[in-house]
């Protein structure tokens, strides 16, 4: 069971990491460049709908990551 804890962590972590690393910020981010071209095609609605997508997605991720957290310390004793 610690095992596969300790595996879903690791898959979590290492996919918040690149979810974070997707959006946005002030400066747009690796999101706009990776939307930059659907932006000009679709306008800006687009990729305002991409960012909250990741934005939900980091939201769940990390609630699964300090679940797993405790998880992982609860079965560790």
């Amino acid at each position: 069971m610690h095992t596969l804890l300790i595996t879903l962590l690791v898959i979590v972590s290492i996919s918040l990491i690149v979810v974070v690393l997707l959006q946005s910020g002030k400066s747009a981010g690796l999101s706009g460049a990776i939307s930059g071209g659907a932006e000009q095609l679709f306008g800006k609605q687009k990729a305002r709908g991409i960012d909250l997508v990741l934005h939900r997605i980091t939201v769940v991720l990390s609630v699964l990551f300090f679940v797993l957290t405790i998880a992982v310390t609860y079965f560790e004793l």
